[in-house]
């Protein structure tokens, strides 16, 4: 059985442009269902601790036609969060990145969630990221002073996909920042779920119809690893 510390977004309010955000539910729960039916165990951490805000969007029948992750969100069972400052590495086999654009704010740049990715990568861990949740991998800096994913093959939410005029009020572009010191690759975008593995311990995905691939991709890593 592998520890798997899953990484969310507290959530981010821009009442100038009248725009919220925070985690993207099938991202989480996705992922989250396939590594429990495995017998993994995934623990919560968030940069404020406690309940952390969901992009509502996730949960609207839009993206979630079904009702699956608005029943798990409902449910509970993301209201409990560690704060990542409280967080001891060495604990956790995988780091899962949860993306939502709310990771383009208080995850990209945090400390405390690069120090825990550089621990347990080290430590001989997986690091994984979808949609937007590569964003800390792009300034997350590793022993030698260069970006994470510096000269890697990696993936992530692609400019094309982002909802008109958003690109206008995000703090950066996260496909722009990834090819400027990564390998970045969209795949095909007619095809539905992409991740990529830049080697043995780092996945990345590229959007939320890439979750369900990634709890499937780090099922079979750890498998592998005999966890």
């Amino acid at each position: 059985m592998a520890k798997v510390l899953a990484v969310l977004s507290s959530g981010y309010k821009d009442e100038e442009n009248n725009y919220e955000t925070g985690w993207w539910g099938e991202e989480l729960f996705a992922p989250m269902q396939l590594l429990e039916e495995a017998g993994h165990k995934v623990s919560l951490a968030s940069p404020l601790g406690g309940k952390p805000v969901i992009d509502k969007m996730s949960i609207s029948e839009e993206y979630d036609p079904k009702g699956t992750y608005k029943e798990l969100y409902e449910s509970g069972k993301a209201d409990g969060t560690m704060k990542l400052s409280d967080v001891k590495a060495d604990d956790y086999d995988v780091v899962l990145v949860v993306g939502g654009h709310g990771a383009m704010y208080d995850l990209a740049k945090n400390d405390d969630l690069h120090e825990i990715m550089n621990k347990i990568y080290d430590g001989g861990g997986i690091v994984a990221a979808e949609c937007h949740g590569p964003a800390p991998l792009v300034f997350a800096k590793r022993p030698n002073g260069e970006s994470f994913i510096a000269g890697k093959k990696v993936t992530g939410y692609p400019d094309e996909m982002e909802p008109e005029g958003l690109l206008d009020i995000l703090p950066f572009s996260l496909e722009q920042e990834m090819r400027k010191i990564s390998q970045y690759d969209q795949g095909d975008l007619e095809k539905t779920g992409h991740a990529v593995w830049a080697d043995e311990q780092l996945v990345t995905s590229r959007d939320p119809f890439s979750s369900e691939l990634m709890g499937e991709e780090l099922v079979k890593a750890l498998e592998k690893k005999g966890q």
